[in-house]
């Protein structure tokens, strides 16, 4: 009994190596770092000694560039991929759609996933149908990385009238980030115009508590939580001259208070809008984030035609992160 067990589960990880050795892949070749799609929103996730990278894909379609008001995002699936050393990627293809949830009607925008016991929560936002007509974050759930991913709940997470619309009304509830801390705490934040944050229940599907408001200068939308040591990071797209930069803040604890520490960048190339993925691989951290310089097909880049990019983060001594320089370079082979 024992050898059929090692025979099944050898022929298991035979097959799940075979299934991503058919999956095509690509070299890191600067920035942006994905050549062949508009991508957006980067949200990297490290599990089993490979980076996962979710991103938005961005698609063309005719009438985009007279397009306004949000409608020059055309985002109908997330795409993932991922990499064991920064320089050889697997693309995974389509692993979840905004149509994959039954109150979902068709469009996406920035999303994040975390790993708890082995499960896997797929955090997004959602444009809604009846009765919600608005933007919300929905949660899906999945036993690996790559799904397939299914709705947690068969409802929004967070919907319109949970939050104080502000001045962004129907598309407030947006870009949900996701973190759990080393005491095993689970967190998400969000919004667009305003930083809202909650605590989730230990099954990460349900809000535990109130929802509280951050107050960070500039805040618009793309929050991104992380830990370095003893300190707080909540890192964000905020408004700098006439386009969107990434600044943040610190704090001792989940619950504040928040400093505001200033800009990491500057504005993302040819984009109005920028958004920030920070993680730690094999000892080296990254930022994330997206421009808009790639030509495909013949179609520019522009603000719903936009490329991720990666670069190096690194800290100073008293915690605080170096700003960082976008570079077409890259993260170079080491």
């Amino acid at each position: 009994m024992r050898n059929l067990f090692l025979l099944v589960s050898s022929l298991f990880v035979f097959t799940c190596c075979a299934q991503q050795n058919n999956l095509p892949t690509f070299k890191n070749t600067g920035n942006p770092l994905i050549k062949d799609k508009f991508t957006a929103d980067p949200a990297p996730m490290v599990y089993n000694g490979r980076l996962y990278l979710y991103v938005g894909h961005d698609e063309y379609y005719d009438g985009q560039d007279g397009a306004s008001g949000g409608k020059e995002f055309n985002i109908t699936e997330w795409l993932c991929y991922s990499t064991a050393d920064m320089q050889t990627w697997t693309d995974h293809g389509s692993v979840l759609k905004p149509t994959d949830f039954a109150w979902g009607v068709g469009e996406a925008w920035a999303s994040q996933v975390i790993e708890k016991n082995g499960k896997f929560y797929y955090y997004t936002t959602v444009q809604a149908g009846e009765p919600y007509n608005s933007k919300v974050v929905g949660v899906a759930i999945g036993d690996s990385p790559t799904g397939p991913f299914k709705d947690a709940i068969g409802k929004p997470l967070i919907t319109d009238d949970m939050t104080d619309n502000g001045a962004r009304g129907w598309w407030n509830d947006i870009d949900p980030t996701a973190f759990i801390d080393d005491n095993g705490e689970a967190w998400l934040s969000w919004g667009n115009g305003t930083c809202f944050l909650a605590k989730l229940k230990p099954n990460l599907i349900e809000l535990d508590g109130d929802i509280q408001v951050v107050d960070v200068p500039r805040f618009v939308e793309g929050p991104w939580l992380h830990k370095r040591g003893d300190m707080y990071y909540l890192t964000y797209a905020s408004m700098g001259r006439g386009k969107e930069t990434i600044a943040y803040a610190t704090a001792p604890s989940m619950a504040g208070p928040w400093t505001p520490q200033g800009e990491l960048t500057g504005m993302a190339e040819n984009s109005f809008t920028i958004h920030p993925g920070i993680i730690e691989f094999k000892g080296q951290w990254y930022l994330f984030y997206h421009n808009a310089v790639l030509t495909i097909d013949g179609h520019a880049g522009a603000i719903g035609r936009r490329s991720v990019c990666v670069d190096e983060l690194h800290y100073n001594s008293d915690g605080t992160m170096k700003p960082v320089e976008q570079t077409q370079n890259g993260v170079a082979k080491k």
